[in-house]
C-alpha cells in the first residue's frame, strides 16, 4: 500500500465556501436532485393554473390566481436562493468557530475549531467532489444530509493539495 503522511489544512471558512458545499451536496444527493427539478415544475404548474384561470369558460376566481400567481413566483424564486439561504444559515454556526485545523489521513478527518473536535472516518464520507476551492465530502445516504468541506486555502505547502487528493482518491469515490 502507497504510504501518503497526513495533509494538514488550516483556514477559516468562508460564507462563499459554505453556500459552495451546499450546493455540492445539492447537486450531489437524491433530495436535493428532486428540489432542484420539483420547485420550477411547481412554479411552470402554478402559472398554467393562472392561464387556464385567466384564459378559460367563466369568471376567474381571484383569490386563485393570485394564491397559484404567488406559489409560481415563489417557487421559481427559491430555486436559486435555496443553496444561499441555507449557506447561509450554516455560515452562521461556523463563523464563531473561527479559525478551523483538519487533520486528513489515512483514518479519516479530523477537524478542530475553537469549541470543537470532530473525527470522521471514511466509511462516514465515502464520496467527495472537487471545486476550485474545496473538497467536498460528502456521506452516501440517501437524503444527502452529511456534508463537510476542505479548503484548498488551507494548504501550506505546494504539494498538500495533491497529496490531499490521494489521500481522498484512495478513501474515497471522487463523484
Amino acid at each position: 500500500m502507497q504510504e501518503t503522511s497526513a495533509v494538514e489544512l488550516v483556514y477559516v471558512p468562508t460564507k462563499a465556501e459554505v453556500t459552495e458545499a451546499i450546493r455540492v451536496r445539492l447537486r450531489n444527493s437524491p433530495s436535493g436532485r428532486r428540489m432542484r427539478w420539483l420547485l420550477p415544475v411547481t412554479g411552470v404548474v402554478a402559472f398554467l393554473v393562472v392561464l387556464l384561470e385567466l384564459t378559460g369558460p367563466g369568471e376567474p376566481q381571484l383569490s386563485l390566481v393570485v394564491l397559484m400567481g404567488g406559489l409560481g413566483i415563489l417557487a421559481l424564486v427559491m430555486g436559486p436562493l435555496v443553496p444561499r439561504l441555507m449557506g447561509h444559515q450554516m455560515y452562521r454556526l461556523i463563523e464563531p468557530q473561527g479559525e478551523f485545523r483538519a487533520v486528513v489521513d489515512d483514518d479519516g478527518v479530523t477537524w478542530t475549531a475553537r469549541d470543537s473536535e470532530t473525527r470522521s472516518r471514511w466509511a462516514m464520507l465515502p464520496l467527495y467532489v472537487e471545486t476550485p476551492s474545496l473538497f467536498v465530502l460528502l456521506t452516501a445516504d440517501k437524503a444527502g444530509v452529511g456534508v463537510a468541506a476542505l479548503s484548498k486555502q488551507g494548504a501550506s505547502a505546494p504539494g498538500d493539495v495533491d497529496r490531499l487528493r490521494t489521500i481522498l482518491d484512495r478513501h474515497a469515490k471522487r463523484v
